[in-house]
Parts: C-alpha cells; structure tokens; sequence
C-alpha cells in the first residue's frame, strides 16, 4: 500500500511572478486567476517566497504616513517591527512577499503536506525539484481531493490492500462497512498484531475519516517472540506509527 503523492494532485501550471513585479501586477493576477497566493521566483526558477492576499492586505491597511513621520517613527522600532514596515511600504512582490518560502518535493506524501501546511499556517505549498525548481503548487483543497473517494472504493481498497495484500486474510475473516468515510472492522483474527496492523493501515488509506475497531483475536502475541521476522517486522512498523 502506497500513501498517495503530491505530484499527482499539484497543479503543475504555476502562476508565479518575479522578484521586481509591481505591486498593482500581484493583484491582477490573483484576480484574473482567482487565487489567493502566489510564488515569487529568481531567474532559476527557484522559489525565494510567496505572496498571499494576507500579505497585500497588510501593506492596504497601513497606509504611507507623511514623509519624514514615518522615518522617526521607523527609526524607533526594533528590528521585527521595522521588517514589517518596510512590507508595508513595499511596492514590488519582492518586498510583500513571506519569505524564505516553505516548500515541498513532489514525492512528498499528502499526509506530509498537511503537516507542513498546519505547522507554518499556510494555504499553499510550491513544489520543487531536487535543484529546488519550481514544479508545481499544491493547496489545502487539493490536499482535500482524497476524501471525495466514495464508500464503496474505500471499502475494496481495504478489502484488497489490507486484508487480502498485507495480511493474507480470506474474504470472509473480516467484515468490512464504511458510511462517510468511518470504516468499521468485525471478525475474530489469530493475532493481536494483525488486529493492529489492520486498524492502522485501514486509517491511513486514502479517504478514510476515522476507522472503528471490532475486532476480536485468539492469541495475543504482543510480548511473544515471532516466528517469522518478516512478519514481525511489518507489524512492528505499522503499531509504532499509527
């Protein structure tokens, strides 16, 4: 079972601008193209930032003061708050922008994508090559595209992917329901390991919400040593990552 890849779900035909586009430029763009961000690239194509909406709207609600004000009052402020100003003085996407820019390899799993996007707070994540070009953009509603996946699909690929192909189980060991996206396991399994093998990688599936664990087992083999250490390994690796 293979987790699903950013590269097929980014959007490979990237709006982007450069380091010196006007500021009236950024939002034209985002307007024409209906997006609220976009990547700021060097004459490599390698990522140096990202301009969002948050960013444009930040330099619109302070506007310029009088000359010379503004410098005494700038003058003042500590190192962070004059970065700030200085954004809010910015005319071109170089100085909006949000830099260094978080981004990520197409090879990446949508799973490491939302944790990146949750830990920096962020819609949109470029995507670049192993020379850090860029090659794409994924955003949270791409990453989203994976729970369109229908009961009924989720279901087999439990069926297929867990019980048949990782666990070698018959048809009938266990009974395998879905409603919106919650799996729910029932059958009486050999090991306590299988059990927890097959909860973890019916969570991880593409699709899944939430997986509820009816499952019931003869021996449990969690301080037993194995007979078989291709076996054990498999359980081991999917019980330390749930």
């Amino acid at each position: 079972m293979k987790p699903t890849k950013i590269g097929p779900v980014m959007t490979d035909d990237v709006v982007t601008v450069g380091y010196g586009t006007p500021f009236k430029d950024v939002v034209r763009l985002l307007h024409e193209h209906r997006i609220s961000g976009l990547p700021v690239i060097d004459e490599d194509d390698k990522v140096i930032g990202v301009v969002s909406e948050t960013d444009l709207m930040q330099r619109q609600a302070h506007p310029l003061e009088p000359s010379g004000r503004l410098g005494a009052r700038v003058h003042r402020l500590r190192r962070g708050a004059r970065k700030n100003s200085a954004r809010m003085r910015a005319r071109t996407a170089g100085g909006l922008m949000s830099a260094p820019a978080v981004t990520v390899r197409a090879q990446a799993t949508l799973r490491e994508a939302a944790r990146l996007m949750t830990l920096h707070g962020i819609e949109r994540l470029p995507v670049v090559d192993e020379e850090d070009r860029l090659v794409g953009i994924v955003t949270r509603r791409d990453l989203l595209q994976v729970f369109v996946r229908s009961d009924e699909e989720i279901r087999q690929a439990v069926r297929s992917e867990v019980l048949a192909d990782a666990l070698w189980l018959g048809p009938d060991t266990v009974q395998v329901e879905v409603y919106d996206g919650v799996v729910t396991l029932t059958g009486r399994l050999e090991r306590r390991t299988d059990a927890g093998v097959a909860v973890a990688m019916s969570r991880r599936l593409d699709g899944v919400v939430d997986v509820v664990d009816h499952l019931t087992y003869r021996f449990d083999d969690r301080h037993a040593r194995s007979s078989g250490p291709a076996v054990r390994g498999v359980a081991d690796d999917w019980l330390r990552n749930p």
